[in-house]
């Protein structure tokens, strides 16, 4: 199944989750909560109103060679946005890329989302745990605190 096609779908259209494809195109989904809904919304708040440029997207469809992933929350620069914004899915991760990871998100999950984020060009990665607890990410590793946004707490 094709991104096209889910997005096309009026049955998926109301579904209270997140969905993805896998690599053979076959529909993820992934329910959030209130705490998941209230941190992406925080986190999204703070980016918006500390940029001076660039948007903050939500909900964020990224082709990726593992299916079509979904950033929570993703910030991308002017230039990006102007490139790829009338596309479906972007063919390129943002800049930033954001999950707040919930309790049926595992650990080799994220990893692995990281991963995809990273090889399909994001400068960074943060984690948000159910706590609020922030943890970012270079493409060489873990790091103590975001090069794009150096004032972001470590908790939200």
């Amino acid at each position: 199944m094709t991104w096209e096609t889910v997005c096309a779908d009026k049955s998926l259209q109301d579904l209270p989750y997140k969905i993805e494809t896998n690599r053979h195109g076959n529909i993820i989904m992934s329910p959030a909560s209130n705490k998941h809904s209230l941190l992406q919304a925080r986190i999204a708040r703070y980016i918006g109103n500390k940029m001076t440029s660039g948007d903050v997207l939500s909900e964020c469809p990224i082709d990726t060679n593992s299916g079509v992933k979904v950033a929570d929350i993703a910030w991308a620069s002017d230039a990006y946005i102007d490139q790829f914004i009338d596309l479906i899915t972007f063919p390129i991760a943002p800049q930033l890329c954001i999950e707040v990871v919930s309790p049926s998100n595992s650990e080799t999950e994220m990893t692995l989302k990281r991963e995809l984020y990273f090889s399909q060009g994001a400068e960074e990665v943060w984690m948000c745990d159910l706590e609020g607890n922030i943890s970012f990410y270079l493409p060489t590793g873990e790091t103590t605190l975001s090069t794009l946004f150096p004032d972001f707490p470590k908790e939200v």
